[in-house]
């Protein structure tokens, strides 16, 4: 049977009278623009990660760039992310004249390499902004010191992994600033674009409020250049309805992913990652080979609570492309997150020399991800059919 990589129907269609309830009832009161849902929303969201202050904006990149304009952040000023992400991360350092610095990834989490990262500081440094990539939180206890360390903020791009713990901590709530996404593949997606920035620090929290709105407070009254980074009504009120549900959701992609371990594990090739091996490729890369690995499985820390936004293998010795043209032809659903690394990308080409070096870790991981179908309504039969698809190649 085909799988999808995702099914958003699958989630949302089973919501529909209450959707259409929530859609109504914005659309009898007529407040498209912060109306009362925006509050109960942004109560809902500081509730369920334990932030003392959550503002609804209107992109999960938006919450990134208010995040680092209410940090100040100006042209020449560096900020360190890691080069194997999406690209809004360093295009929102980079859209305010700063400059993103590219710091390498672990091979096991794909998270900030907080070694790398330390190497990388310099007088210009600001900001380090790990991304909390696919679902699992990045080292954070290393990554405050580093920042105390040197008198720098930290910024949470974690788009990918609301809900996610840290040691116990939300993902989101450990630093400044946490930065969220409601894009509709998210584990918690909305109905098109919107986004969520949360702190713990009031002023923070007043200042960024100001500048979401243009920067007037009161109204036609500009004491700073901010933005429109409001997140309309109607999605808050269609969240909202969601979000009740997300301990559920988030609970069946864990499932999903435990299921996956434990068959995908039984068949030759295919070991998974081992956090022994977290900071030395070179040691991992022994590992592997005694393992005679061809299929790397993702790995949860037991530090970390997992909500599992991708499911994300790493196909060895230069044949991830023939495993993803394999599960195409089986009619699986399957991507590529992330073909190219930030440091390699075009738009980055004229940045100075050290922004842009000591990324191979990164460059290598990029042409062995494949992610596969992780989505909390995969069915067990769909599970199934992915594994089988897997072990045919393998044959």
């Amino acid at each position: 049977m085909p799988v999808p990589l995702l099914d958003v129907n699958a989630q949302n269609l089973p919501l529909e009278p209450e959707l259409q309830a929530a859609f109504t009832q914005v659309l009898h009161h007529g407040r498209f623009i912060m109306g009362p849902e925006l509050e109960t929303f942004e109560k809902e969201i500081a509730a369920m990660t334990g932030a003392k202050h959550a503002l609804s904006v209107s992109s999960g990149t938006d919450a990134l760039l208010l995040a680092l304009m209410a940090l100040d952040i100006k042209a020449g000023d560096e900020v360190l992310c890691p080069a194997f992400t999406f690209f809004a991360t360093a295009g929102a350092v980079s859209r305010l004249g700063a400059i993103p610095v590219f710091t390498d990834v672990c091979p096991v989490c794909f998270n900030m390499d907080v070694n790398d990262a330390r190497k990388k500081i310099t007088v210009k440094t600001k900001v380090i902004m790990p991304v909390h990539l696919f679902g699992q939180c990045a080292d954070m206890d290393p990554i405050l010191a580093l920042a105390k360390e040197h008198g720098l903020k930290v910024i949470e791009d974690t788009a990918q992994s609301i809900g996610a713990q840290y040691k116990g901590r939300q993902a989101g709530t450990m630093s400044e600033f946490g930065t969220y996404s409601f894009f509709p593949s998210k584990n918690l997606g909305g109905f098109g674009d919107g986004g969520m920035l949360v702190t713990n620090d009031d002023n923070l929290a007043e200042y960024a409020r100001v500048l979401r709105v243009h920067g007037g407070k009161p109204k036609y009254y500009h004491h700073y250049v901010g933005g429109n980074f409001r997140m309309d009504t109607l999605q808050c009120a269609l969240l909202s309805v969601k979000v009740k549900r997300y301990a559920q959701y988030t609970a069946d992609r864990q499932r999903n992913a435990a299921h996956y371990i434990a068959e995908l594990s039984k068949l030759p090739g295919v070991v998974q990652a081992d956090p022994a091996h977290c900071k030395c490729v070179n040691t991992q890369d022994t590992w592997l080979a005694a393992q005679g690995a061809k299929i790397v499985l993702p790995v949860s820390y037991a530090h970390n609570s997992h909500i599992w936004n991708q499911f994300t293998l790493r196909v060895l010795d230069g044949k991830r492309d023939s495993l993803r043209d394999h599960l195409v032809a089986k009619k699986i659903g399957c991507d590529i997150y992330y073909p190219v690394t930030l440091d390699q990308q075009q738009c980055f080409a004229n940045l100075p020399a050290a922004s842009l070096s000591g990324c191979d870790v990164s460059h290598r991981v990029a042409n062995e991800v494949l992610s596969i179908p992780i989505y909390g309504e995969l069915t067990e039969a769909q599970r199934n059919e992915v594994i089988a698809a897997i072990a045919e190649w393998l044959a």
